[in-house]
C-alpha cells in the first residue's frame, strides 16, 4: 500500500495484480509505505484504521484507488507462482497440482494451505459488499489505470514486469469453471460491473 499526499492518493495493492511493478515505480513519489505482511492491506482494514488516522492526525483524506484482476485469472496466477522453486518442500507449493484440483482447493469450506489466497472481493469490499475504494481499474485495461496516474502525477509513467509467475499450462474445465463462478459469485459480479463500466468503476464511500 502507498500513501501520496501531494497526488491525494492511496494505492491498495490487490494480490496478482501488478502490485510490485506499481509500488517499484511509485514508491519514491509516496509519504506512506506498507511493506512485506502489511503490503497487501484490505480495504476494508484501510476504511476502519488507516482513512480515521490520516484524516485527524495529517488531515490527509486520499482518494483510494485498486486495481482488480478477471477472477480465474487472478487465481491461475497465484497457481503458478506457487509452482515457483523457491517455494518447493513448503506446504504453499503447488508443482504437480493440476489447475482443476487447486481451484477446487481454493473453493472448499476450509483450503488446504496452498490454497489459501483470499479472495478480490472480500479485499475490496466491508459490510453488505459496499466497494471501499473510490476508483477500481481493470488489470485488463492497463491503459486507463496508466493514464491516470500520469495525469494525477504530471509525468509519463513506465510500469514493467516484476515478480512474473512462472508459465505453467493452467487448463480449467467448463465444470469446475461453473463451480468456480458459482462459488465465487460475488467476486465475478464484481468484475462484470467493473468491466461493464468501461474498465473502471467508481464509488461513493460512506464515512
Amino acid at each position: 500500500m502507498l500513501v501520496f499526499s501531494a497526488q491525494e492518493l492511496a494505492y491498495l495493492a490487490v494480490p496478482k495484480t501488478g502490485t510490485t511493478a506499481v509500488e517499484l515505480t511509485l514508491r519514491r513519489k509516496a509519504d506512506i509505505i506498507f511493506t512485506k505482511r502489511r503490503k497487501h492491506l484490505p480495504a476494508k482494514k484501510f476504511h476502519k484504521k488507516i482513512a480515521p488516522f490520516l484524516a485527524a492526525e495529517f488531515d490527509i483524506h486520499p482518494e483510494r484507488i485498486a486495481v482488480m484482476r478477471d477472477p480465474e485469472e487472478q487465481i491461475r496466477s497465484w497457481f503458478r507462482y506457487r509452482t515457483s522453486a523457491e517455494l518447493r518442500g513448503s506446504d504453499r507449493q503447488t508443482e504437480g497440482l493440476s489447475f482443476d484440483q487447486f481451484v477446487l482447493d481454493v473453493i472448499s469450506e476450509n483450503p488446504p494451505a496452498h490454497a489459501r489466497i483470499g479472495s478480490q472481493f472480500n479485499f475490496l469490499t466491508g459490510s453488505g459488499g459496499a466497494v471501499l475504494v473510490h476508483r477500481l481499474f481493470a488489470y485488463e485495461r492497463q491503459p486507463l489505470f496508466r493514464a491516470f496516474l500520469e495525469e494525477r502525477f504530471g509525468e509519463e509513467l513506465s510500469f514493467g514486469q516484476k515478480n512474473v509467475s512462472p508459465m505453467v499450462d493452467a487448463p480449467l474445465s467448463p465444470d469446475v469453471r461453473a463451480r468456480l463462478r458459482a462459488a465465487r459469485a460475488e467476486e465475478f459480479a464484481l468484475y462484470d460491473r467493473m468491466m461493464d463500466a468501461g474498465g473502471v468503476l467508481v464509488s461513493k464511500i460512506e464515512a
